[in-house]
Order: C-alpha cells, then structure tokens, then sequence
C-alpha cells in the first residue's frame, strides 16, 4: 500500500474539532454506574498446562448487564504483587490459547487477557470462549460494527466498552496484582478499546494504544476502502436516511472524544501506509491526548503496525514508567 493520507508533518498537527454530544460523560457515567451495580463475580479457575515459570487461571467475570465475560490470566512465579497488563483484542479475534500470551509474564508481569464478546468464533488460531446474548433489533451489515447502530444505548461497542473497564476491576481483585500497577493495551480494535478505558478508568497507571480503531469514524470510512470500517459504509449504501443518527451514535464511541478524556501516560504506534486504520485517524487522537505520551512512527508499515520491534518499544517504555514510581 503506497503512501495515501497526510505527509508527516501535517499528521503531527493534525487535530480535527470533535463531534462530541453534550451528554457523553452522563451517558458514560450512567453505563458504569449500571455495571458497577452488579456483582462482578470474577472467578480464577487453576488451568492445569506444563508451563512451570507461570500461573494460568481460566477467568470469568459479569460484564455488561451480568453477562458472563471470558478471558486468560497468566502471571510469573513472584515473591510478592506484579504489575498488569490488561490485554485487548483486535477486531474478530478472541482470548486465543494461554501460551499465545507468555511475553508480558516473560518481562515480569500479569496478563489478563479480555475476549471480546461475540468475536473469535471463527477464528482459528485466536478462538473466542464469549457471546453477545444481547442483539440491537436493527438491521445490520454483517459483521460487528453496525450492530445496534441506531441507538447509543444499543450499540455493541457500549457493551464491548463496558466489559473492558470491568476487566480492570478483575486484575486489580487477584491478590498477585499490584492495583497501583495496571496498564491498558492493545492493537487496532483493541488499542481503541484501551484508549477508551484509559479515559473512563483514570486510575490505570498507562495505556498502550497500537494502530487504534474505533477512532475518528467520520474520517475513516470516507478514506479507507477496507474492513471493517466498510461495514458502516455497506450499511449507509442501503439504510440511506439514517446517516445523521449512525454518525450520532459513533460519536458517544469516537476514540477522539475518549483521548480528549486520556490523562495517563500513553505510548501510541502509528504505520503511514496503514489503510485499515489511517494515520490520520491515529493522529487525530494522539493529538487529541492529554496525558503524557509518546508515539511511535512506522514509515513503511501497513496495519501490522510496528509489529514485534513495537512490543519491544512497549517493554522499555513500561520498564522505565514503572521503575520510576
């Protein structure tokens, strides 16, 4: 993919005016506050696998309206409290295998590994162990990202969001973790998911946000021709009066209104030829993010972003922030 968004140095600039509705926080407030009501019920279950440096537990918790969430936790043989990492997933993945996830209890931290509900179905190598039971009664595209679409209320990624910050909750209630010590991340779907946890649970030490989703949608689906953007895009091509009321669901979702709200520390990854999520999208909420941060550029890159070389930039980073508490 060549080179088809902005130059650099207008990237670096790049802040677009937010669309953001007046009730955003009381609408995030009131979601929360509904979750939180409920018991959040987390159960550690041992999973017996010869992996002799680590422990693994099988995790479930109540998610959004009770709904039994799925994830991985992995956590090195320590002496005391090891600081976490809370992991999110990129679009139509799931919790994979326990093994997948040995680099972070490698550095010396826990990893709760969060499915995304309904996703990983059909994914072979990252299978999901997660539904959604709650449908929109709309017409959607297929996919994941028109479902409930018409109403904030109803959108999938009000659940998807919800879920992620009662992750949070999850890591900091297992004794080998240190609650002052839990950091946010993930790529593309995920990196979206944690900018917006970062945001509506300030009290997580930093967040991670690689090649983000979710971000900047008006943007995105007027340049970008791939999925799954292009699934708002199919829906638009038929549902053809709704647009005004999609565009004003999404902006309750926008990742720029979450980075608006981002007061943690951040490191960010951007790739220039990335077309499934185009830098200026990135930028737009790099740019956009309060805290202290910092992003790494990957010139030649499309969505697989910095890759490898970007997890070892997440070490150092999170080696040093945490070392200097």
């Amino acid at each position: 993919m060549p080179l088809f968004d902005l130059p650099l140095e207008r990237l670096r600039e790049y802040r677009p005016e937010r669309d953001e509705p007046a009730d955003f926080d009381d609408f995030w407030a009131r979601t929360l506050a509904e979750a939180a009501a409920l018991d959040l019920a987390p159960v550690f279950t041992p999973y017996e696998i010869p992996l002799p440096a680590v422990e693994v537990f099988d995790v479930s918790f109540a998610g959004w309206d009770g709904h039994r969430i799925n994830g991985w936790f992995v956590v090195p043989k320590a002496d005391g409290p090891v600081p976490c990492v809370v992991q999110y997933i990129g679009y139509s993945g799931g919790r994979g295998f326990p093994h997948d996830h040995l680099a972070w209890p490698a550095a010396g931290y826990a990893v709760l590994v969060v499915d995304t509900r309904g996703q990983g179905g059909a994914n072979i190598n990252a299978p999901g162990a997660t539904a959604d039971p709650h449908g929109g009664g709309s017409p959607q595209a297929p996919g994941m990202m028109t479902r409930g679409i018409l109403a904030p209320e109803d959108y999938y990624y009000r659940r998807v969001f919800t879920d992620a910050v009662r992750a949070v909750d999850v890591a900091a209630a297992h004794p080998a973790v240190d609650g002052g010590r839990i950091v946010v991340s993930g790529g593309s779907q995920g990196g979206g998911i944690a900018q917006a946890v970062a945001a509506l649970r300030g009290e997580v030490r930093a967040a991670l946000v690689d090649v983000p989703f979710l971000t900047h949608f008006r943007r995105a689906v007027e340049i970008t021709g791939r999925d799954p953007y292009q699934e708002i895009v199919r829906f638009l091509a038929t549902q053809r009066g709704s647009a005004d009321q999609v565009f004003r669901t999404l902006s309750y979702f926008d990742g720029l209104n979450f980075a608006a709200r981002g007061r943690v520390p951040a490191l960010y990854s951007v790739a220039l030829m990335d077309d499934v999520c185009p830098p200026s999208t990135v930028f737009a909420a790099y740019n956009h993010w309060q805290g202290p941060k910092e992003i790494a550029v990957w010139p030649w890159n499309n969505h697989e972003g910095g890759g490898g070389f970007q997890k070892e930039e997440q070490f150092r980073y999170l080696h040093k922030l945490l070392s200097d508490r």
